[in-house]
């Protein structure tokens, strides 16, 4: 299958996205079905921002409006690799994920068993890309069942997640992905290759603007643009009362696909990263070491680390791709 625009022939990177749809998950799953550059090849549906059967219903409505059913849901973790209670955060998302938005209950996607993840690199090898903007539970259990060599034939690995010299959002240190499943961030990050990942140092700054927002959707192009209205604001009044003074909502998980097609809009330092497991002050809490002489490490045990955003690449990308017309499959 290939993803063009009409007259015009695009080859899109192919994407396994693992995540939990959330409000800033679906709008990086409406990003990427807008973006003519990627092609969603199959989700990973997980607990995190709601439970793992919320964030399925998520997808699937999602897809069905943009009329992709083709792209294959997999279903992954329903908590996290310690067994411990999970909250969500209905404040943030909503009852349902996606603010005050309730998807039809008519909707239901087809899940498939968690193996498909492994098919899925089998077929497309290192011309796919991991994308992980959730907790890492999923990857994680992918990394224990099939082994490291097998999940780095893949091209590499993108993951939302940390905060380094910077406060957290869940405790003063620790930022949620991480935080939520401290074991399993701890599995991924040191079993990838070719691995990237985006904290909040650099997720915190894309943030959009409400009248960003009016302006996409009042070119009315896509079946997305009244939802979008609906969940944002839901989410900007959730960060108003978290960040007081705040001027819009950070997209942290789309960013992290901006990426995907934009790498010069970063920059970066390749680093090893270490999590703190404990159930105290340090639970998730990721650290490297950036003294100005740090200690050496194989090249193996580091991944790069995004410390800095071009944000106008990343603005004037969003409005682009959020105001598209959703792309001819072919």
């Amino acid at each position: 299958m290939k993803n063009s625009t009409k007259g015009v022939g695009i080859v899109a990177q192919k994407i396994l996205l693992f995540c939990d749809p959330g409000i800033d998950d679906s709008l990086a799953i409406i990003y990427a079905l807008l973006n003519p550059s990627i092609q969603l090849v199959g989700i990973v549906t997980s607990y995190g921002n709601v439970n793992q059967e919320q964030a399925t219903q998520n997808v699937a409505y999602l897809l069905d409006l943009a009329n992709r059913n083709n792209i294959v849901l997999i279903g992954g973790a329903k908590g996290p690799l310690s067994g411990e209670y999970t909250p969500f955060y209905p404040e943030i998302h909503g009852e349902e994920g996606l603010g005050p938005i309730r998807p039809p209950e008519k909707i239901q996607g087809e899940l498939l068993n968690f193996d498909t993840v492994f098919k899925i690199i089998e077929q497309y090898g290192d011309d796919l890309l991991i994308v992980d903007v959730g907790r890492m539970t999923s990857l994680a259990i992918a990394f224990n069942l099939a082994g490291a060599d097998i999940l780095n034939t893949v091209k590499g690995f993108y993951l939302m997640g940390g905060a380094f010299l910077v406060p957290g959002n869940v405790t003063p240190g620790a930022e949620a992905n991480f935080y939520g499943d401290p074991m399993a961030a701890k599995i991924v990050t040191a079993s990838v290759d070719n691995g990237v990942v985006y904290p909040l140092n650099v997720t915190n700054k894309a943030i959009i603007p409400p009248n960003v927002i009016d302006k996409i959707i009042a070119t009315n192009n896509n079946p997305f643009q009244p939802l979008m209205k609906a969940i944002f604001d839901y989410y900007f009044e959730a960060y108003k009362k978290l960040v007081p003074g705040i001027q819009g909502s950070p997209l942290h998980d789309v960013l992290t696909l901006f990426a995907i097609t934009t790498p010069q809009a970063f920059k970066y330092v390749e680093r090893k990263i270490f999590i703190g497991e404990t159930d105290d002050a340090l639970r998730g809490v990721s650290i490297a070491d950036f003294r100005p002489k740090p200690q050496e490490e194989p090249a193996e045990n580091q991944v790069a680390i995004a410390l800095e955003l071009d944000y106008q690449l990343f603005l004037d990308d969003f409005i682009k791709v959020m105001t598209s017309k959703l792309p001819i499959i072919e």
